[in-house]
This record gives C-alpha cells, structure tokens and sequence, in this order.
C-alpha cells in the first residue's frame, strides 16, 4: 500500500506500507520472497499513475504475480486535492483552479490501457463503485484478479473509479452523477484482457533465505568471524580514506576493517561516493574502537590517507592536532594544504606497488604504510589475514598482494622519521 496511514488497521492478513509508488516493487519483492503467497497492490491514482509509474509498468510487463488494484479518482485524495495524473481536461483542482488544460499539462493518463499494450498481462479491467450496481460488477473483476493469483498465473490488475467528493466538492449523489456521466465517458469501463483460462502457473520455486546458503555465497564460515570483545583502555581511531572511484578507496577501508574485526575490536565501515564510482569522488569512514561504537561517520580523523589532492584539500582541516595524513606523492607538493602541526607523510604508493610487480596496488601500499606507523595499534598478521580475506576469491592475488604490503612497510621503515 502506498500513502495510506493507516490502512493497516483494516487488513486482517500480513500487510506492508511502503513508500509513495513503490508498492509494485516491494509487492514483487513479496511475491518472489513466497512463491505460494497471494500478493495483492492498493494504489491510488496520484501514487500508481505518477511517481509509480515506472515501478507498475516494470512489474507488469515481467508479469509478476501480483494483483494491482488502483484507484481513480481523478484526483490527489490525501495530500490536498492536487491535479493528478488522471485529472480530465477541464477538471478544476487545487493546483489547476481553472481546469486542466491539455497545453499545460497534457492529457490525462488511461492506466488500462497503457498496461494493455504489454504481453505479460494475465487478466486487465477497468470498474466503477459509483453505485450498487457498478459495485456488483466490480466484485466480480475483484475476485477473478485474485483467483488468478491464487492460481499463480500471472499479474492482474482493476483500475477502479471512485469518487472523492471532499476534495472535489461534491454532495454523494453529485459525485455518483460525475462518475456515471464524466468519469466514464475519459475511462469507459470495460474487460480488457482476460486469459486465464489459456495461461499456464508459473512457479518458481522457493527461495532460499537460510543462514547456510547466504553464508555460502558470501563465503562465511561458520564462526568465522569472532564476536568483539569491550577493551576501553584501547580507545577510539578514527581513519578516513578518500580518492578517486576506482582507487581502491572503499576496498582499503574494508580491510582494515577486517583486520580489526579480525582482532576483535568493535568495528564500523561507512562508504560514500558519487553516483558514478569510477572516476569520481569517494571516500570511507573506519572505526575502530574498544567500546561499542555510536557513529560510524568520522568527522575528525586520527588518520587520513588521501589519493588525491581534492581530496586532501577536502579533509586534511579535520585531522587532529595528534594526526596523521598519509598522501600519495603523485599529488605533488602540499605544504600549503597540509595544516600546521600536523605529521604528513608523502608515499610514492603507486611506484611502490608497480615495484612489487602490482599496478593496481597502490591501495596496498598505503595499507603498509599505515601498518608500519602503528598508528591503528593493529599487529602485522591481522593486516595479512585481513588480506587473505579480502581475496578469498582470487587466490592469486594474495601473495602479490602481501609482497606489496611488506614492500611498503620496508619503504616506511627507511623513509619514515
């Protein structure tokens, strides 16, 4: 159900309200989770026909095992009486006082038959509750779209005409008169499609959600990872690493996480990037904590590694007087950006990783670097198991990986005071 408060107090059976549009797409979510569940959608014009419209047009043309019951009444019922996208032209609304007009806002959408140029449909029809009579027919189209659930034959959808007299300033009997008379002459009522009888069930099984498959295909071992364990004498480190997408920002972060993890230290990993990951700004929050932790954000980083210089110039005012920054020396000469006071460290990260006979390891080296100022207090052999980890499926890469990671820590042992 979407946008409807408090619907839930009127269905007795297992119900969820979803954000406004995105029932079809949780109603699929539903529907594949339990094969054998019979999923019914309620939506009204102004949530179906506008923001979900993409999301109803998807579920139906995949034909998904849902039966849809939309509500039109030509109109926003909930949020004020707004144009909709079923509003006729010349209707008058809150938002189009002196009606719709076609050059302002298009003509009105016919959700039946837009939905009927599809191929998935199993069973389409439009009704009417304006009265008794209308209402018995409408029973009717009701409960074939649920048979055909029930039969788990496919998506079903009824597009209902109501009324909505508060919001239109009708009396009852002038809102019957302006379904029976207007409404129907923009939506004429009708079967539009129905084969049921010719349309085989689909199943498709059941899923499996069990603990043993999802650790299988996330390769967890059983008891694998150990539970933390309350240390406060250790403290808070706060790490940032940023970058450009494709740098192996969000993968560092990952495995100094893991080493932690691996120490039993409470642990948070909190990614950000832009809506493209390669090539543009990202960046990760690590936590690593002797007590249970209440933000996974880091403000104010104890350590920041950058790979470059936006991204140094971003965050290197929010280290720590006691900090450290750690930069690829690509980057150039950053005194002017580094803030007084505060230990930086210039890395050749990539020339580092290029030696150790790796191109895309330049995430690793500064992974050694960090090792190497035993600034996060994690020992050596939790950063190599954390590596192990990391390529658990590319089993190749582990050794070249360690070399980088040793490489890197002999580099700092020589270069850095």
């Amino acid at each position: 159900v979407g946008c409807a408060v408090f619907a839930y107090y009127y269905f007795d059976c297992g119900n969820l309200q979803v954000a406004h549009g995105r029932a079809p797409a949780v109603g699929t979510g539903m529907s594949r989770a339990r094969d054998d569940a019979v999923v019914m959608a309620y939506q009204g014009d102004g949530d179906l026909a506008s923001i979900g419209l993409n999301e109803t047009i998807q579920t139906a043309n995949r034909g998904e095992k849902v039966a849809v019951f939309f509500v039109n009444n030509t109109v926003y019922g909930m949020t004020g009486g707004q144009m909709a996208p079923t509003t006729m032209i010349g209707e008058k609304t809150v938002t189009c006082p002196e009606g719709r007009t076609a050059e302002q806002a298009g003509y009105p959408l016919h959700m039946a038959e837009l939905l009927n140029e599809l191929k998935a449909p199993v069973f389409i029809e439009r009704v009417s509750v304006s009265d008794i009579g209308h209402i018995r027919k409408a029973k009717k189209a009701i409960s074939k779209a649920l048979k055909v659930q029930k039969e788990s034959k496919g998506y079903a959808f009824v597009e209902i005409l109501a009324a909505c007299p508060t919001n239109l300033r009708q009396s009852s009997e002038e809102s019957i008169r302006f379904i029976n008379n207007q409404v129907e002459k923009e939506f004429p009522l009708k079967n539009f499609r129905d084969i049921s009888d010719c349309t085989v069930p689909l199943f498709r099984g059941a899923s499996d959600f069990s603990k043993k498959s999802l650790d299988n295909i996330f390769n967890l071992e059983k008891d694998s990872s150990l539970d933390s364990v309350d240390t406060p004498n250790f403290g808070d480190i706060g790490i940032k690493i940023a970058g450009f997408g494709g740098q192996g920002v969000l993968s560092m972060g990952l495995m100094v996480a893991r080493a932690a993890c691996d120490e039993q230290y409470h642990v948070s990993w909190y990614p950000s990037y832009g809506p493209e990951q390669r090539g543009g700004t990202s960046n990760c929050s690590v936590v690593i904590s002797g007590e249970a932790i209440g933000s996974p954000i880091v403000y104010e980083p104890d350590i920041l590694v950058a790979f470059n210089q936006p991204s140094l110039e971003k965050f290197a005012s929010d280290v720590k007087k006691d900090g450290v920054i750690i930069y690829d020396s690509t980057v150039g000469n950053c005194d002017h950006i580094i803030p007084e006071g505060i230990k930086s460290i210039s890395v050749p990260a990539t020339k580092i990783a290029m030696d150790a006979g790796s191109k895309k390891g330049a995430n690793t080296a500064m992974l050694g670097i960090m090792l190497a100022t035993g600034r996060t207090k994690l020992p050596p052999e939790a950063f190599n198991k954390a590596l192990d980890e990391t390529f658990i499926n590319k089993p190749k890469l582990i050794p070249l990986n360690k070399k980088v990671l040793n490489a890197a820590v002999k580099w700092a042992e020589k270069n850095i005071k």
